[in-house]
C-alpha cells in the first residue's frame, strides 16, 4: 500500500514539474526531487530515470549530496517571488499584499543559504 501511495505522489510531483516547465511562477526542479524521493521508495526504474536525466539528474544529486541549488535556481527562485510581491502589490487589498513579501522573506532567506552546486 505504502509503494503504491509513493508512486502515485512520485507521478503527480512528476506531472507537476512537467507543467513548470512551461507555466511561469510554477517551480519544476523541486517537484522533480520529490518525484525522485517518491520513486526512491516505489520505482528504482523511474528514479534512475530521473537521476541520470540530463536536465534534472545534476540538480537531484546536488540535493541528495549537499542539499545544494545552483546559483541559477536561486536566482530564478528570488525572481518568481520578487513577481509575486508585484502582483500582489497591485491587485491585493491590504493587509493581504503582504502575506507574499512574508514568504518570499522567509523562503528566499531560507533558498539563498543553502549551498551551491
Amino acid at each position: 500500500m505504502k509503494r503504491h501511495f509513493y508512486f502515485v505522489c512520485g507521478c503527480l510531483s512528476l506531472a507537476l514539474g512537467g507543467i513548470g516547465a512551461v507555466l511561469p511562477l510554477l517551480p519544476t526542479v523541486p517537484f522533480i526531487i520529490l518525484a525522485a524521493f517518491c520513486f526512491a521508495r516505489s520505482s528504482p526504474k523511474l528514479e534512475a530515470w530521473l537521476v541520470h536525466h540530463p536536465s534534472f539528474g545534476p540538480h537531484i544529486v546536488a540535493w541528495r549530496d549537499k542539499g545544494a541549488i545552483s546559483r541559477k535556481g536561486k536566482v530564478a527562485g528570488l525572481l518568481g517571488f520578487a513577481f509575486s510581491i508585484l502582483i500582489s502589490l497591485v491587485l491585493a487589498p491590504w493587509p493581504w499584499m503582504l502575506v507574499p513579501v512574508v514568504a518570499a522573506v522567509i523562503g528566499g532567506s531560507w533558498i539563498w543559504t543553502r549551498p551551491e552546486e
